[in-house]
């Protein structure tokens, strides 16, 4: 098996990630939103659509 970060061999004290260095890598990747799995459900739609005007507005509303 190899990493998934960078496709070394996994180490069997991070497995199943190479090192810590992949294995926080890819934490950030799903506390950042990276990973994310697609969704036709209109209720996430509207979340995600009311999220973005809201910062949108928050936008707008800052000094520039």
């Amino acid at each position: 098996m190899s990493c998934p970060i960078c496709e070394k061999a996994t180490d069997p004290q991070f497995r199943p990630f190479c090192s810590k260095r992949c294995a926080d890598v890819d934490l950030a990747k799903w506390l950042s939103g990276s990973y994310a799995i697609p969704s036709d459900d209109p209720e996430d739609m509207e979340e995600a659509l009311d999220a973005a005007l809201k910062a949108r507005e928050d936008d707008d509303m800052k000094p520039h």
